[in-house]
């Protein structure tokens, strides 16, 4: 059985071990493509090959070609998945069974940040969500600043559609001591005026939340399930440095549980939140496989694996995650070889 995957993280490199290395003995044939031939998880391919470098409806006529010369019969996408939900019935002519969400109104929500929030915040709401607001102008954006400080809050900002870290920012106006300039991150903070000299230098701007900046820990809720079950909900602790802990939280399990009655989003997800004094409130939530989610498969639970498995259709049991487990990481240097990348 072949299986592709398209422009991923590095770390995927370990669910592609997770999946070789499955209970059942089943053989798998991995493929892997990136714009970059020295994107890490190739050298973990059995083949591998630098995909060109587009978007949109161009980008899924690549894919469907991939598919059909390649003979792939599982695709699991990161690259351009919300759309590729939207035209999954023209990878299903080919033969070709595709790990993600197949309900595309739902990935493009939750995409959107500021939509999902909407959706979620609604009568009965599952999870609480920090103050925000949406703007896409200088003078909203100022509006907006002041009234999160007005309620006590400290503000940071990020796109409304965006992935990881990417465009977060802490409006920060002064490092306030010398430990902090020496011994601490300060790469994500921008003071307020020099964040207003950027958004001013257009009239309008991509759409923009404007939020209540969280300082407790963070945690990440790794996913299993099929449309009608969730198997299981691992909520892992981002500690200090790179420590994570897996932590068996009935609060935070239960709300996955709420929101997978829901939504009924299938396979594989990954919820995110925050707590502010007590609160766990939400980031966002990624209708994939997370960067970090193997770190959540030191529970015992083999989650790539075994979405595959309900991909197709195959019987999942019980399944128990071991808790309390601490972990880290170190680096690891690579040799980079190309026989294997086309």
């Amino acid at each position: 059985m072949k299986i592709w995957f398209n422009r991923w993280f590095t770390t995927v490199s370990h669910y592609i071990d997770m999946i070789r290395n499955n209970e059942d003995h089943r053989k798998f044939i991995i493929y892997g493509t990136h714009p970059n031939k020295d994107a890490l998880y190739l050298q973990n391919c059995d083949y591998a090959f630098v995909e060109p470098d587009i978007s949109g409806d161009e980008y899924i006529e690549f894919c469907l070609d991939f598919c059909q010369k390649h003979e792939v019969n599982i695709f699991i996408p990161r690259k351009e998945n919300v759309l590729i939900s939207k035209r999954l019935k023209d990878f299903e002519n080919l033969g070709v069974k595709v790990l993600v969400c197949p309900d595309s109104s739902l990935m493009e929500m939750l995409d959107n940040k500021a939509a999902a929030y909407q959706s979620l915040s609604k009568s009965d709401p599952i999870f609480s969500i920090p103050d925000y607001y949406v703007v896409n102008n200088i003078e909203d954006f100022k509006q907006a600043y002041q009234s999160l400080k007005d309620k006590g809050h400290e503000v940071c900002f990020k796109p409304v559609i965006g992935e990881g870290a990417n465009g977060f920012r802490v409006i920060k106006d002064q490092i306030e001591s010398i430990p902090q300039l020496f011994q601490q991150g300060i790469g994500h903070r921008i003071p307020y005026h020099y964040a207003c000299e950027i958004l001013s230098q257009q009239e309008t701007f991509p759409d923009l939340m404007v939020l209540e900046f969280l300082e407790g820990r963070e945690f990440s809720i790794d996913c299993v399930s099929s449309r009608d079950e969730l198997f299981a909900a691992i909520p892992r602790m981002k500690g200090d440095g790179r420590v994570r802990e897996l932590v068996e939280s009935f609060e935070l399990i239960q709300q996955a549980r709420r929101f997978h009655q829901e939504y009924k989003l299938p396979y594989v997800f990954n919820i995110q939140v925050k707590y502010n004094n007590g609160v766990p409130k939400l980031l966002e939530i990624n209708p994939r496989m997370s960067g970090g989610m193997h770190v959540s498969c030191l529970s015992g639970i083999n989650l790539p694996y075994l979405a595959i498995k309900i991909l197709l259709g195959e019987k999942v049991g019980r399944l128990t995650p071991q808790f309390g487990i601490r972990a880290s990481h170190i680096e690891k240097e690579m040799i980079l070889k190309y026989g294997n990348i086309s």
